[in-house]
């Protein structure tokens, strides 16, 4: 076969993709990214059995969870970017090796590769079913994927100026266990439910930063619908390119819209200042071939939910910038301050006319774990009074199968007297329907991006702690989560460290889990796929 990947959901049948990606990279750049990570397992094991401080790597921390970035589902398919990375990270191999003897390190710490060909003939070699035990190879990937998804949120981190190096510690560690064969399929369990537990770690550092520079979320109305101006559509997650861009289309007559996972920015009370800062336009990310047309001005892409442009006129308007890319869209790369100049895309869309209205009106969200602790006697006086009977937390991604119009339709069905606590793009399957509230508090209730889904475990943390239960389980939540790409898998593994079980995970089951690695997810943590929504809805009531 061409290639091998079953990272996402949306894998081809349920397997893998192994002609070109579901979500349209191509052979060459699944190759690329296999060797990217190789490298940088190599870079672990030299960093491990060398001993070395991750706190004395400097920017070699950075650049390793940026590498892991790169290669998250829809986050980067320009071939050049990937293998101008994969020699910047060989060089920092190969530099960090000096201080390691080479006779006791994996072929991952001391392959070379020339060109282009030595690169795509090597990675042919190390991808994914290079591992022939099913079951190390399954537990091997998901520690991996799990990874990818804690660099992204550690990265965001980083990006704000916080860092935990016990995180950076723990990714060497654990990506130095895949080269491992002498570790058993117990050992790759124990390692798997360590990940989650620095998934925990890296998401509470990214809300440390989030809300130390840019305040607690609030609840607030978004407007969805749009304004007579020039715009800029900003997507993705990182902060702090929203933050660089508002500031430099200050007074210059363009409007700045978020998209997708962008957003709960409206939610911080630092963006509340931009009067140009105008609203949300559009729905999940997979909806973009559509609502880009129409949108008419420039889209920057701050991170991962790229969707390869058919619309050449769309294409010339997508700019990337941090793990982003796409072949022949404009990269925007930070001078050595983190500062980064958009003047183009401003210069852009001034020339451009104003977005067409899809929508109108407003939805509400800001539901943060500070905000609904502000809130904390109404919900709980709302519980013990029976008005809230339970709470469902619906969190997670969104995604083009049609299968997912379950969770629409499950919203829909729900006793009127259930609360769906969200986060991460799932909530623009039912987001905008017209839900209610229960005695003043919205049915639906959005905490903001996936990494959020941190504040729903503080939630049900401090819930337990108010209703004095030994046993989060015990607490009326049910947990109904759709899945997509590899933060979700992090987001997945850290509310298994967090103990809580019977999790049901759609709209299919990762197709990375073999037969006897799903069986201990079952036996042990009760996970379960979805069926039927009159069916969950009935067992979930029980």
């Amino acid at each position: 076969m061409s290639m091998f990947c079953y990272q996402c959901q949306e894998t081809a049948g349920g397997k893998g993709c192994t002609v070109r990606g579901v979500c349209g990279k191509t052979e060459d750049v699944a190759r690329l990214q296999d060797l990217l990570i190789y490298t940088l397992k190599g870079i672990s094991e030299i960093v491990v059995k060398g001993k070395i401080d991750a706190t004395k790597l400097g920017d070699v921390n950075y650049q390793v969870l940026s590498s892991l970035f790169m290669t998250i589902t829809n986050a980067n398919f320009d071939d050049s970017a990937i293998e101008h990375h994969i020699r910047k990270m060989i060089a920092v191999r190969d530099e960090l090796k000096k201080s390691v003897s080479t006779d006791v390190l994996h072929d991952a710490a001391t392959f070379s590769v020339d060109s282009r060909e030595d690169m795509l003939a090597k990675a042919a070699t190390i991808g994914v079913l290079a591992t022939e035990n099913e079951d190390v190879r399954s537990l091997r990937e998901m520690i991996t994927y799990g990874l990818k998804g804690m660099a992204a949120y550690t990265e965001h981190a980083m990006n704000i100026g916080k860092e935990n190096f016990e995180i950076s510690s723990f990714v060497y560690a654990a990506l130095a266990a895949t080269l491992d064969d002498s570790l058993t399929a117990d050992d790759l369990v124990a390692l798997t439910l360590k990940t989650g537990e620095y998934g925990v770690k890296a998401m509470a550092l990214l809300d440390e930063a989030n809300t130390s520079k840019y305040g607690n979320p609030e609840i607030t109305q978004v407007n969805i619908g749009v304004r007579s101006n020039p715009a800029i559509l900003i997507s993705g997650h990182d902060l702090t390119d929203l933050e660089q861009l508002l500031e430099q289309t200050k007074g210059t007559g363009v409007d700045v819209y978020t998209h997708s996972e962008m957003l709960p920015a409206h939610y911080y009370p630092a963006f509340k200042k931009y009067d140009h800062f105008a609203g949300n336009y559009g729905n999940a990310w997979w909806k973009q071939l559509e609502e880009f047309v129409t949108f008419h001005g420039p889209i920057l892409f701050t991170t991962n939910c790229i969707v390869p442009p058919r619309n050449e006129e769309v294409r010339g308007r997508i700019f990337t910038t941090g793990s982003s890319g796409f072949p022949g869209c404009k990269h925007i790369a930070a001078d050595e301050g983190g500062k980064k100049d958009f003047s183009e895309i401003i210069a852009m869309a001034k020339t451009l006319p104003a977005p067409e209205q899809i929508e109108e009106g407003s939805i509400v969200g800001g539901f943060a774990h500070n905000q609904v602790l502000a809130l904390a006697d109404k919900v709980v006086e709302a519980v013990k009074s029976g008005a809230i009977r339970k709470f469902f937390v619906m969190a997670g991604c969104d995604g083009r199968m049609k299968s997912r119009e379950y969770y629409t339709n499950f919203a829909e069905k729900l006793p009127k007297d259930t609360i769906i606590l969200t986060a991460g793009c799932a909530k623009y399957r039912y987001n905008k329907l017209k839900l209610g509230d229960i005695g003043g508090i919205p049915r639906v209730l959005d905490a903001g991006q996936c990494n959020d889904s941190y504040s729903l475990a503080v939630i049900a943390l401090k819930l337990k702690e108010v209703f004095g239960l030994d046993d989060i389980n015990k607490l009326p939540i049910t947990f109904n989560i759709a899945w997509y790409e590899q933060k979700a898998v992090i987001v997945l593994l850290a509310l298994l460290y967090l103990g809580v079980k019977n999790i049901h995970l759609g709209p299919t089951l990762p197709g990375f889990l073999s037969p006897n690695v799903a069986k201990v997810l079952v036996e042990k943590f009760g996970i379960a796929g979805i069926g039927k929504v009159d069916d969950d809805i009935e067992l979930f009531m029980a």
